[in-house]
């Protein structure tokens, strides 16, 4: 159904594009200013969004991966977990009151990890030192220690202090570990809502369990792609085989290799089908090209070139699956700014990749949204409303608020454009309420600016 919009907007939309430039002060700026704000929308429970039955055999191939190698390559002999009840400690090192929405994304997690991952976890007592501790800093503290990091997990120590005087010694070494006995999360407080709940399901899920990301996961946080920002039930079957009786700390990777089938097959009995053999894990040049392409420091044209050559790499290894689809996306992204036609014809590429994949929901809600914003600053608004009504459920199920609030400013403003004033309205406070939870209310009036911007005439 998108081929005959996407011909015209090819012809059509190239002094369209959306840009990065900061808009002027526009209607939604002013409406969210000096209207009252509606109140702020979380998420709590599992994510709704479907994913696909997983193959034991690939999963414990996915397993070994994860548990037995870090992100920069490093092997791990020994397998590694907290053995017996885990408690969760807050410290604020941040010298400020913490955000409202941390202890009780964080109580949701632990709900989660207990019920689905059934893991022995609990908040730790008031002044009672945690197995894993949650140390909340400013931004600026985190990065002057450890520059360009979001949030970061260590073992062997408990909190900030603590941390500071062991950074440069072998304590904080995972490979050095024979059981997990501590561990510190450490997240920056002054960024919004979502960015605090997104660090402390990773952080919190590599405290406890695998230490490295693989781009050939399409339904885990377990890939640097971040299409997926809260643990999906991919990564519950990870950890609650993790936290399996059958194994215990200090076994080798042949004793844990043997023991997986069977673990598995408690863990996932629906998995017990024929296994489609192993995926290849991936090639060095093309996850170094990822990264500059999603590089948030890079310039428009290294990001650009960056991007290019994920696409040829991908190409080049004859892949069809998540990791070619990820790189249009990115080549997408990178382009929009400066190359219209390149962008609209990569995410169309993206899409059609995508949508070849089972579970894809998340993946082309991303893409919807770029296309969204193409078909709205065309004047397409019933085009925009066509791809939006079916990425709004999607964004909504994947527990994305930055996805979510995004695609409803964008339907909000493809409303308006069709005189629909009233549920323009509506659905631009729906948006509001998920987007104080997504960027804060100091970013929010901007962002919903850049969205407003794109509808012709605003």
């Amino acid at each position: 159904m998108l081929r005959p919009f996407a011909t015209l907007a090819l012809m059509v939309l190239t002094a369209c594009a959306p840009t990065t430039t900061d808009p002027q002060a526009t209607r939604a700026t002013v409406a969210s200013v000096t209207e009252a704000l509606p109140e702020m929308r979380r998420f709590s429970g599992r994510p709704a969004l479907p994913i696909p039955v997983q193959p034991n055999g690939q999963l414990a191939r996915d397993f070994m991966a994860l548990t037995f190698q870090l992100e920069t390559g490093r092997q791990i002999d020994t397998f590694t977990r907290f053995e017996g009840p885990i408690t969760v400690a807050v410290e604020n090192a941040s010298g400020s009151a913490l955000p409202p929405t941390l202890q009780p994304d964080l109580n949701d997690l632990i709900s989660r990890l207990r019920s689905e991952a059934r893991i022995d976890i609990s908040r730790a007592g008031p002044d009672e030192m945690g197995s894993i501790t949650i140390s909340a800093l400013s931004r600026a503290t985190l990065q002057r220690v450890v520059p360009g990091a979001a949030c970061f997990v260590v073992p062997r120590v408990s909190g900030w202090r603590d941390y500071l005087s062991k950074r440069f010694g072998p304590a904080t070494d995972w490979t050095t570990l024979r059981t997990r006995t501590r561990a510190t999360v450490f997240l920056p407080v002054d960024v919004s809502p979502q960015e605090i709940r997104d660090c402390l399901h990773e952080e919190v899920a590599q405290a406890l369990g695998p230490l490295n990301d693989l781009y050939r996961l399409p339904h885990s946080v377990f890939n640097d792609d971040n299409m997926h920002v809260v643990l999906t039930a991919y990564d519950m079957m990870i950890l609650r085989a993790t936290y399996h009786p059958g194994l215990t700390s200090g076994l080798s990777q042949a004793q844990v290799a043997q023991r997986l089938p069977a673990i598995l097959a408690n863990v996932n009995p629906r998995g017990r089908t024929a296994d489609r053999g192993a995926i290849d894990e991936g090639h060095p040049a093309w996850s170094k090209a990822m990264q500059g392409a999603l590089s948030p420091t890079g310039s428009n044209a290294a990001r650009l070139t960056h991007a290019k050559n994920a696409v040829t790499l991908a190409q080049a290894q004859g892949w069809r699956d998540e990791r070619l689809a990820v790189s249009h996306l990115a080549l997408g992204r990178a382009a929009i700014a400066t190359e219209t036609d390149i962008a609209l014809a990569a995410f169309l590429e993206a899409q059609a990749l995508f949508k070849r994949s089972p579970g894809d929901g998340i993946q082309t809600a991303q893409v919807a949204l770029q296309l969204a914003a193409f078909a709205l600053s065309s004047g397409q608004a019933e085009a925009a409303l066509g791809i939006l009504d079916r990425a709004i459920p999607a964004a909504d199920g994947a527990q994305n608020a930055s996805l979510l609030a995004t695609l409803l400013l964008l339907r909000a403003e493809a409303a308006a454009l069709q005189g629909a004033s009233a549920e323009a309205a509506r659905i631009r406070r729906e948006g509001l309420a998920w987007g104080r939870y997504a960027w804060g209310d100091r970013a929010l009036a901007s962002r919903a600016a850049e969205v407003a911007s794109l509808r012709p005439g605003a």
